[in-house]
C-alpha cells in the first residue's frame, strides 16, 4: 500500500533550503517520488544503526569514510536500513563524490544528491519538517471531512449502507463491512468497469481460504465491539484495491468510519433486542393470561402480526442458558426474523432471554398442514440460531423446537404456555427437527414433579439394580432397556439399533429381567419402566 502524509524527495529538493545548494542527481532519478518520513543530519560513521527508514540524511560526507570499501559499506548499510535519499554537502570533504560512493547507490537503487553550495542544514531541516506536518495535517482534514459527512448521514437517519456509500466514493474502491469470520453483511461502491461490488466480493472472498487472509492490497479496520467486552470486535472494514491504490488517508477515513459503524451498530442491536423483547412480553402475557383473547388481536396488530381469519400456530424454540450469552438474544432474534421470512407466513417472534425462549405465532394459512409448517419453521428456527453461533454442525444441539396445537386467539395462549413448558420439560431429550407438544405430556408430567421426593424413590425402586449395575459392571444394561422399550419390545429392532446379535441380546434381556425382579413381557412392568426411564433426566 502507498503512503502518504510525507513529501517526496523531488518536492524536498525543490524547497528553497535545499535548492539554494544548486542540488545535483547522481543516482536514481526515476525514484525521487520516495517518500520522506523524516529529515536526519549526521556524520557518524555508524549512523545507518540509528535510523528507522523513510527518512531523508543530510552529511557533508564525514562519516562517509575515506577508503572505497568503506564507503559502499556504508552506502549499503543506509539503502539497507530504506532511507528516502542521501543528500551530500560538497566542501572540505568532497569536491566531488568518489565514484565508490555513486556505484554503490546506483547499485542499491538510493537516490544519492550532491549539493555544490553550502546550506545551513537547521534551516533544511526545519523547513522540510514543517511540509510533512502541513502534509499530515491535511490528510487529517480529508480524513475528517469523512468522519463529519458520515456523522450527518447517521443523523439524518441513514445507516450502515450509507456510511460505506460515503467511503466507498471517498476511496474510489468497493467498501465491504463482514462478520469476524468473513461473512458478508453489507457492501457498496463499484468495482472495475462497474461491476456489482457482490460480484467483487465473491471474487476475491468467496471462499473459505480467501476469508482468512486479506487479498492482496486490501486495507482492513475492525470495528469494535463496544459493551461486548475489552478488545472484541464486532466487524471488520475491508477495501479492495480494485480500481486504484488505496493509501494513508483512506486507512484514516476508514478508522473514523469504523468508530461511526460501532455507533450504530451497537445502536441497531439494542433497539432490535428491545423489539424483540417487547415482542416476547407480548406473547409471555398471551400465554399467562394477563391479556384477554379479544384484545389480543389488536395489540398484536400494533405489533405489525396481522394473520386474519386463519388459524394460530404456537411455536416455542428453547436454548440451553450456557449457549445464549447476553449479547446474542438481538442476532438471534434478527436471524430468526429474516430466516422466517422465506416461511410465507405472517409471524410474531419475540424473545425471553430470563427463560432462554424464542416464543413465536404463525398464522397456518389454507392448504398448509400443521406438520409441513411446523418443519419449515423449525428449519428457519434452528437456522437462524446457527447465524447467531448458537448452533454448529458437529455439536450436539443445544436448541429444542416445540411447535403446539393450532388455534384461534382463544387457544393462543394456552397453546403458547403448553408449547412453553414442554420445551423445558424436552431439554436433554434425543435430537429430533421438532417436538409436538401433545407427545411430551408426560414428560411434562414427570417435569412438574421433579422435586417431589415420590418420584426420585420410584424411579430408584423401579431401574435402582440396574443403574448401581452399570455403575460397576460391563456391559451396561440401561441403553439396552432403552432400545428394547423404544423399539416396544421388537427384539429384531432393538438388536439393529444396538448393533447386537439377536442372542446377545436376549441373554442382557434376561439379566436385566434377573436385576429388576420383574418380567418383560408384562404390560405393566414395561409401563412402570418406561416411566422410571423418562423421569430418570428430571432427577438426577
Amino acid at each position: 500500500m502507498e503512503t502518504e502524509g510525507g513529501i517526496t524527495v523531488r518536492r524536498a529538493l525543490e524547497l528553497p533550503g535545499l535548492r539554494a545548494g544548486l542540488p545535483e542527481v547522481l543516482t536514481c532519478a526515476d525514484r525521487l517520488d520516495r517518500t520522506v518520513r523524516w529529515v536526519h543530519a549526521g556524520e557518524a560513521p555508524n549512523i545507518p544503526a540509528l535510523l528507522k527508514g523513510g527518512e531523508l540524511l543530510l552529511s557533508t560526507g564525514l562519516g562517509l569514510g575515506s577508503r572505497p570499501a568503506d564507503q559502499r559499506a556504508y552506502v549499503r548499510k543506509l539503502a539497507d536500513r530504506g532511507i528516502a535519499a542521501l543528500v551530500v554537502e560538497l566542501g572540505p570533504r568532497f569536491e566531488r563524490l568518489p565514484t565508490a560512493i555513486v556505484e554503490a547507490a546506483r547499485t542499491a537503487g538510493l537516490p544519492l544528491v550532491q549539493l555544490h553550495r553550502e546550506v545551513p542544514f537547521v534551516a533544511v531541516t526545519e523547513e522540510i519538517h514543517t511540509e510533512i506536518v502541513n502534509g499530515h495535517y491535511a490528510l487529517l482534514q480529508r480524513a475528517e471531512e469523512v468522519h463529519r459527512r458520515c456523522t450527518q448521514a447517521v443523523l439524518g437517519g441513514g445507516g450502515v449502507p450509507q456510511v460505506l456509500g460515503i467511503l466507498a466514493d471517498f476511496a474510489a474502491n468497493p467498501v465491504f463491512l463482514e462478520t469476524p469470520d468473513g461473512r458478508l453483511l453489507f457492501a457498496a461502491g463499484a468495482g472495475p468497469v462497474g461491476a456489482d461490488p457482490l460480484q467483487v466480493w465473491e471474487g476475491l472472498r468467496g471462499d473459505r481460504a480467501a476469508r482468512e487472509a486479506p487479498p492482496a492490497g486490501a486495507l482492513v479496520v475492525e470495528v469494535p465491539g463496544g459493551g461486548l467486552g475489552a478488545g472484541s470486535v464486532r466487524a471488520r472494514l475491508v477495501l479492495l484495491a480494485v480500481s486504484g491504490p488505496l493509501v494513508t488517508v483512506h486507512r484514516m477515513a476508514a478508522e473514523r468510519a469504523a468508530g461511526i459503524l460501532a455507533v450504530v451498530l451497537m445502536q441497531a442491536r439494542q433497539e432490535d433486542e428491545v423489539a424483540a423483547r417487547g415482542r416476547g412480553d407480548f406473547l409471555t402475557d398471551l400465554a399467562e393470561g394477563r391479556i384477554a383473547s379479544e384484545d389480543a388481536p389488536a395489540q398484536a396488530g400494533v405489533l405489525g402480526f396481522r394473520p386474519g381469519g386463519d388459524p394460530l400456530l404456537p411455536v416455542v424454540m428453547r436454548l440451553a442458558p450456557e449457549s445464549a450469552p447476553s449479547g446474542s438474544w438481538a442476532l438471534l432474534a434478527r436471524a430468526v426474523t429474516e430466516e422466517l421470512a422465506a416461511v410465507g407466513a405472517p409471524v410474531l417472534v419475540g424473545v425471553r432471554p430470563v427463560e432462554g425462549r424464542v416464543p413465536l405465532l404463525l398464522a397456518l394459512r389454507p392448504g398448509t398442514t400443521r406438520a409441513a409448517l411446523g418443519d419449515r419453521v423449525a428449519t428457519a428456527l434452528r437456522a437462524g440460531a446457527g447465524r447467531a453461533g448458537l448452533e454448529r454442525a458437529g455439536d450436539r444441539t443445544p436448541v429444542v423446537v416445540v411447535v403446539g396445537a393450532a388455534g384461534g386467539w382463544a387457544a393462543a395462549g394456552a397453546g403458547l404456555r403448553h408449547a412453553a413448558e414442554a420445551a423445558t420439560a424436552a431439554q436433554g431429550l434425543g435430537e429430533r427437527p421438532w417436538y409436538d407438544a401433545r407427545s411430551l405430556d408426560i414428560d411434562l408430567l414427570l417435569w412438574r414433579l421433579r422435586d417431589h421426593p415420590d418420584l426420585a424413590s420410584f424411579v430408584d425402586r423401579a431401574i435402582g439394580p440396574l443403574r448401581e449395575h452399570d455403575r460397576t459392571s460391563r456391559p451396561a444394561l440401561l441403553p439396552t432397556l432403552e432400545a428394547y422399550l423404544a423399539h416396544a419390545g421388537r427384539k429384531a429392532e432393538a438388536a439393529r439399533d444396538l448393533h447386537l446379535n439377536r442372542q446377545t441380546l436376549y441373554n442382557r434381556l434376561a439379566r436385566i429381567g434377573e436385576l429388576l425382579g420383574t418380567d418383560l413381557d408384562d404390560p405393566q412392568a414395561v409401563l412402570a419402566l418406561s416411566l422410571a426411564l423418562r423421569a430418570r433426566r428430571h432427577t438426577r
